[in-house]
C-alpha cells in the first residue's frame, strides 16, 4: 500500500544509521519484558511494544502529534465514569471491539450455525429487572411498541429451557435510561425461556441514534468525516449452562443507516431482521390493548454454541 512500510522494515526516507538507532530501542524495550513470569503477559507486552514502535516509525510521528494523542487519551479518561465508558466507544469506532469479538467467537456449526455475536456496547447494566414471558421491557420509555419472539436452541436443534435472556435498547429519542439523570430504569429487562426454549416480550421498535459524540471520540469522528450514528438495533445477551454466552443484537431490515454504515461496524447480515409494521387496531399476539396504536413485530431465533473448554 502506498505510504506504508512493512513491520520491522526501515522507513524509505531515513538512513540505515537512523533505522539502526530506532530498531535498537525497540529491541531494548522488548527485552525489558523478558523476565515476565506470566508467559501470556510477556507475549502481550512484547507484541504491544513492537506494534506501537512500528506505528510510530511508519508514520514518523511528530512530538506535537504524540502530545495530541496523550491529550486525547487523558480527555477520554476524564469523561469516563460509571455510566459512560469513552474507551469502549473508542474501541468500537476503531473496529477493535468487533475484531476481538470475531477472534473470540469463531463460527460454530452443528446441525445449524450458531448465532453470530456483535459488540456489547457501553450501556449494559447488570441486575436489570425480571419480566415474565410476554412482559414489557419498555418501562415507560417512549417509542412504538414491538412484539419480539423466538426460541433458544443449541446447534443440534435442542431447546434450551431456562436460558436467561437480557435485552436492552434506546428509546425513540436515541437515549438509554442511564443517559438520563432521573435514575429511571427503562428499555431493559431480563427473562427466561420456557420449557420449550420459547420466549417473547414487548419492547420498542428500534430507531437509529448516535453514540455519545460530545467527547473526544465524537470530535475524532467529526475531524475525519465519519458519522456517529448507529443502525437501529436491539441488544441481547443469552446465557445457559454448558453453552457459549452470546452477546449480540438484531438490526432492522430496510434501515437506511445499514447502507450508510454503522458507526461501530456491528452489523452482520444474519442479524438483520424483518420488523413488520402492524397497523393501528391489528390484534396483538397476547391480546394486549394498545389503545389504537400502531406496533411492530419481529422474530429472533437464538442458536447457542457449546461452551469452549
Amino acid at each position: 500500500m502506498p505510504g506504508t512500510t512493512q513491520a520491522n522494515q526501515p522507513h524509505p526516507s531515513i538512513s540505515p544509521e537512523q533505522a539502526a538507532v530506532e530498531q535498537q530501542l525497540v529491541d531494548t524495550v522488548v527485552a525489558s519484558f523478558d523476565k515476565t513470569e506470566d508467559p501470556r503477559l510477556k507475549q502481550l507486552m512484547q507484541a504491544l511494544t513492537r506494534h506501537l514502535h512500528n506505528f510510530v516509525r511508519e508514520v514518523r510521528l511528530t512530538e506535537d502529534e504524540w502530545t495530541a494523542g496523550i491529550e486525547f487519551l487523558t480527555a477520554s479518561g476524564h469523561i469516563t465514569d460509571d455510566k459512560r465508558q469513552e474507551f469502549i466507544l473508542l474501541s468500537d469506532v476503531l473496529g477493535l471491539s468487533m475484531q476481538t469479538i470475531a477472534i473470540n467467537n469463531p463460527a460454530y456449526t452443528g446441525a445449524a450455525a450458531a448465532t453470530e455475536a456483535t459488540v456489547f456496547g457501553p450501556f449494559f447494566v447488570a441486575d436489570a429487572p425480571e419480566i415474565p414471558l410476554g412482559g414489557d421491557i419498555a418501562g415507560g420509555a417512549a417509542g412504538r411498541p414491538c412484539w419480539v419472539e423466538g426460541t433458544v436452541t443449541d446447534t443440534e436443534g435442542r431447546p434450551v429451557p431456562g436460558a436467561r435472556i437480557e435485552v436492552w435498547e434506546a428509546d425513540e429519542d436515541g437515549f438509554y435510561d442511564v443517559q438520563y439523570t432521573d435514575q429511571r430504569v427503562a428499555g431493559r429487562a431480563h427473562l427466561f425461556a420456557d420449557e420449550n426454549g420459547k420466549y417473547s416480550f414487548w419492547g420498542l421498535t428500534p430507531t437509529p441514534y448516535p453514540i455519545p459524540h460530545d467527547g473526544p471520540v465524537g470530535k475524532m469522528l467529526e475531524s475525519v468525516g465519519r458519522s456517529p450514528v448507529r443502525a437501529s438495533h436491539l441488544h441481547f445477551m443469552v446465557t445457559a449452562d454448558g453453552l457459549r454466552t452470546l452477546v449480540t443484537h438484531i438490526f432492522v431490515e430496510g434501515d437506511p443507516q445499514i447502507e450508510i454504515g454503522d458507526s461501530v461496524f456491528g452489523v452482520k447480515d444474519s442479524l438483520i431482521k424483518d420488523f413488520t409494521e402492524q397497523p393501528a387496531g391489528t390484534p396483538t399476539p397476547d391480546g394486549r390493548d394498545l389503545g389504537g396504536q400502531a406496533w411492530a413485530r419481529t422474530r429472533f431465533d437464538v442458536i447457542l454454541a457449546p461452551a469452549r473448554n
